[in-house]
């Protein structure tokens, strides 16, 4: 028994002995890696290596997370480039289902970018690039797009517009390359070097850049030409911002507005150049908080609001402001036009620091805008109130001011401020300011001091008739 007690002791010794060994070894272990560690810290802070620029040879070394704030670029799994799907790109083959297939697979990545390589043309029938989309797509056009020249191979089901944007959100379209719509013959004129004409023109013509029933979108730096109708519209969308664009066609393209809105809110439109057939800026029924600023815009027909009301429809525009434009060698300058027998109303709508150089009318509103030689007199108006033509300044060749109201929806709240309007030296021909039925205030200067007289007091019962139509716009 004495035997065992002796054997069990003996073991509990070599145990307590082996426990105290490896406790020695694993603290010696721990401290020699401690002094290891340090040494290295103290090496790396004398050779002050930034990971950040020259990252580890060792290439299973984890990707550095970048810092907040930090720019972050497409990386090429997030670019699409239409080559990649098929494109051509000799301005002749049809590159659209290219550019279909890159869109489709962009659209289902965020911060994806679909690529238009620039120093290549690329020939895109008439297309509807459709959302809704992952955010933040971005359409990148660096090259040239070019829509069918010919009439004859547009389907007739796609007249309307080339290029449709369809319900898509968080987009922005950009890039140092061209839209061109090549609408010569849409135009009913050759292109240069082009003999012969399209025998039949249709009474529909394509816009070139649709955007229907989209919000929060960008169009930037980019060139649109020649295009058969509108260069860029909006309709029934929201947000909208238009930055340093170029848009051009010739004087001898009919209805070729630049920008188009309608049914669209909350939009700027700022640093642009404007040169086409009609109006630079067109502002359709159904807009509201638009600022239109820092644009050049010429030849063409101007600004225009309208026209509005036509077959008696109801018109509703709202909350407009033009400010810091440079118009030259147009028809018209600052302009509001409105169909005899309409209804609704346009509201609060400003032309501030306006420079004029041989604009055939700088300023006017016209109740009886008419597109025919004869249209039927109509006792109803589009009501217009709330409107400031504010520092208008420059030369007019056929006449400085035509506010031509209704008599029994008259205009009411029109502010000329600050207006100074000369004749453009060697023009003769001209007309003195019409003004009828429009009532407001004039604040100096004034040139001519003739227009002092185009607005008058108005009574309470005048403002109760205009602004009585604001109902059909509830």
């Amino acid at each position: 028994m004495k035997k065992a007690n002796n054997s069990s002791i003996l073991f509990i010794l070599v145990l307590w002995l082996l426990m105290v060994t490896t406790f020695f070894t694993l603290l010696v272990e721990a401290k020699k890696n401690h002094n290891t560690k340090t040494k290295m810290h103290k090496n790396k802070k004398h050779k002050n290596v930034d990971h950040r620029n020259n990252p580890p040879n060792d290439a299973n070394s984890p990707v550095p997370i970048p810092d907040k704030g930090t720019s972050t670029y497409p990386t090429k799994s997030s670019v699409f480039n239409i080559l990649t799907f098929g494109a051509k790109g000799n301005g002749v083959s049809d590159d659209s289902k290219a550019l279909l297939g890159a869109w489709n697979s962009a659209c289902k990545v965020t911060r994806a970018t679909v690529e238009i390589p620039s120093g290549i043309k690329f020939l895109i029938k008439p297309i509807t690039l459709q959302g809704p989309c992952m955010p933040n797509l971005i359409l990148q056009i660096n090259g040239v797009i070019l829509a069918p020249p010919k009439i004859g191979s547009w389907p007739k089901s796609s007249l309307y517009q080339w290029i449709n944007f369809k319900w898509v959100q968080n987009f922005t379209l950009q890039g140092s390359g061209t839209v061109d719509g090549q609408g010569y013959n849409w135009w009913g004129t050759s292109q240069p070097n082009q003999k012969k004409k399209s025998k039949k023109i249709p009474d529909i013509k394509p816009t070139a850049l649709r955007f229907y029933s989209s919000n929060n979108v960008t169009v930037r730096d980019i060139t649109i030409v020649n295009s058969p109708l509108c260069h860029l519209k909006f309709d029934n969308s929201k947000g909208v911002k238009i930055d340093n664009i170029t848009i051009s066609a010739p004087e001898s393209s009919p209805n070729t507005d630049g920008i188009h809105l309608q049914n669209t809110q909350d939009v700027e439109i700022q640093y642009s150049n404007i040169a086409s057939g009609d109006d630079c800026l067109s502002i359709q029924t159904g807009c509201s908080n638009v600022h239109a600023h820092h644009i050049n815009c010429g030849p063409g027909h101007g600004i225009s609001l309208g026209g509005l009301g036509k077959d008696k429809t109801a018109a509703c525009v709202s909350n407009i402001v033009f400010e810091d434009i440079i118009i030259q060698n147009t028809l018209y300058g600052a302009r509001i036009k409105t169909w005899q027998g309409g209804l609704g109303s346009v509201k609060n709508v400003t032309f501030s620091n306006i420079q004029v150089s041989n604009v055939k009318v700088p300023i006017m509103i016209d109740q009886f805008y008419c597109d025919k030689n004869v249209c039927k007199n109509q006792t109803g108006a589009v009501a217009i109130s709330g409107v400031k033509f504010n520092h208008i300044t420059g030369t007019y060749s056929v006449q400085p001011v035509h506010l031509a109201c209704s008599t029994s929806i008259p205009c009411i709240d029109v502010d000329l401020i600050s207006v100074q309007l000369e004749p453009t030296p060697g023009y003769s021909g001209f007309q003195q300011e019409l003004c009828s039925n429009s009532y407001g205030k004039s604040m100096g200067p004034l040139v001519p001091a003739s227009i002092d007289y185009c607005v008058r007091s108005g009574s309470d019962y005048v403002k109760r008739i205009s602004r009585s139509h604001d109902y059909y716009c509830w």
